[in-house]
């Protein structure tokens, strides 16, 4: 165990729940730590719930390409927590997940100030995040939210430059109300007074929340299908404004709904015009941007080994029914092009509306494999629960004990060349990208 893995679990036991949402607390801290969330450089705080994650990396490309210093606040992690704080290098320079030792003494300094006080993971993480990005340069901080909006960690910062907030739907019901138009009201929390929001298209319950939230805080909205839009066409992202249309390549992240998600991003990008964001630099982004477990192609590694030629092995993180739903119908194109028999090995943590998810599969997956998801910090469904729910929706499904074993009784249930997909949990997606750079030595 490394000293960052000692002082992560040592945060974990500081207070009873990891998610309890307030603002009290590091209000409290951010006090005592000099008001570090007060000294960033200009933010752009991002919320919703999907997309928010592939927006941020667009974002963050875009910048890069700019020439522009750039701060990046995400969770969770994937394979490594540094992955969460993301410091922008010097000029000239790309950003990069901060350093381990820059991290461990940053979380004992915080850990020092709060002096014993009750704070959650979450929050103390996020104070160390601050006094990371308000002590090292930079031209913007791209911030997003952990959980929902008005009581997440990082709605202290009371004058972003700019809000975004991606497509809403359902998720996390027990902590952020169980129905869209509750959610979208926590989403909408991170709105300031004078500050612009890029609004992505919204479900019909939604949108009506937001705009009131709009007019209550008077934020001014720039809203998709309203004062933009972007689509594809001829193989290339048209993106127009009432006054402007500017061709673009396609993001090199796969699938229609990311085409969407480009289109928030380089509205926002042209609402910071300050910033010197130009076409070429927003060109350059969609082409470089990266973004791991969203629609990830697994060519080469262990488990990509195990497959015979002509088999494909993919790999996402999306963990809710709208963005099954996205998966699925990129799935869709992928097989209009090229036709293969699409499996599918899920992880689904307890709390997800897994019936939810599968139905987006209903016609397209031949058949599931389900896997448990290793080191999962709330209770997943069992392989043989999820199995047993999947065989109930008339899916042909079996449980394994890991992604390996898995992927070897997929590959010898007959000698078709396939396409595979593990799906359900950006934890399980985390633990099979572990296991493929080496840092787990089994998949179970």
């Amino acid at each position: 165990m490394t000293d960052l893995d000692d002082v992560l679990a040592r945060m974990k036991r500081l207070h009873p729940l990891l998610i309890d949402l307030s603002l009290g607390r590091i209000e409290r801290l951010l006090v005592k730590l000099g008001d570090p969330h007060l000294a960033l450089p200009p933010a752009i705080h991002i919320a919703g719930t999907n997309g928010k994650g592939s927006v941020t990396a667009m974002l963050r490309a875009i910048a890069e390409a700019a020439g522009l210093r750039a701060h990046v606040y995400t969770s969770p992690h994937l394979v490594r927590f540094n992955e969460r704080i993301v410091l922008a290098g010097a000029p000239g320079e790309k950003s990069a997940p901060i350093a381990e030792h820059r991290l461990v003494e940053l979380l004992e300094r915080v850990e020092r100030v709060n002096g014993g006080d009750d704070i959650t993971f979450f929050e103390i993480t996020t104070a160390a995040a601050f006094l990371a990005f308000a002590e090292t340069p930079a031209d913007v901080v791209l911030l997003e939210v952990g959980l929902g909006g008005r009581l997440d960690s990082t709605n202290v910062v009371a004058k972003p430059r700019l809000t975004i907030i991606t497509p809403v739907a359902m998720d996390h019901a027990d902590k952020l109300g169980d129905t869209i138009a509750k959610i979208a009201a926590e989403k909408a929390g991170i709105m300031k007074p004078g500050v612009a929001c890029v609004v992505a298209r919204q479900d019909d319950e939604a949108a009506p929340v937001i705009e009131a939230r709009a007019r209550r805080v008077g934020a001014d909205l720039v809203v998709c299908g309203q004062d933009f839009d972007a689509y594809e066409q001829g193989g290339r992202l048209v993106f127009q404004e009432a006054e402007r249309l500017i061709d673009l390549p396609l993001p090199a992240l796969i699938g229609s709904h990311q085409v969407a998600n480009a289109g928030v991003a380089v509205a926002a990008a042209l609402q910071v015009a300050e910033l010197g964001i130009d076409e070429r630099a927003i060109e350059e982004g969609l082409r470089r941007v990266e973004w791991p477990a969203r629609m990830q192609r697994l060519s080469a590694g262990p488990l990509a080994a195990m497959l015979r030629p002509g088999t494909e092995l993919w790999l996402d993180g999306g963990h809710n029914p709208s963005g099954a739903a996205a998966i699925a119908d990129t799935l869709a194109d992928l097989e209009e092009r090229a036709p293969k028999p699409l499996v599918l090995i899920m992880g689904l943590m307890g709390q997800k509306d897994a019936r939810g998810v599968l139905a987006n599969f209903t016609g397209l997956a031949r058949a599931i494999v389900t896997v448990p998801i290793p080191g999962a910090h709330e209770r997943p469904f069992t392989p043989e629960a999820l199995a047993d729910l999947a065989r109930e929706m008339g899916f042909a499904a079996t449980a394994a004990p890991d992604v390996a074993t898995a992927l070897r009784e997929v590959e010898a249930a007959d000698e078709e060349a396939k396409r595979i997909l593990i799906c359900g949990s950006l934890y399980l997606a985390g633990h099979v990208l572990a296991f493929q750079e080496g840092l787990v030595v089994q998949s179970n």
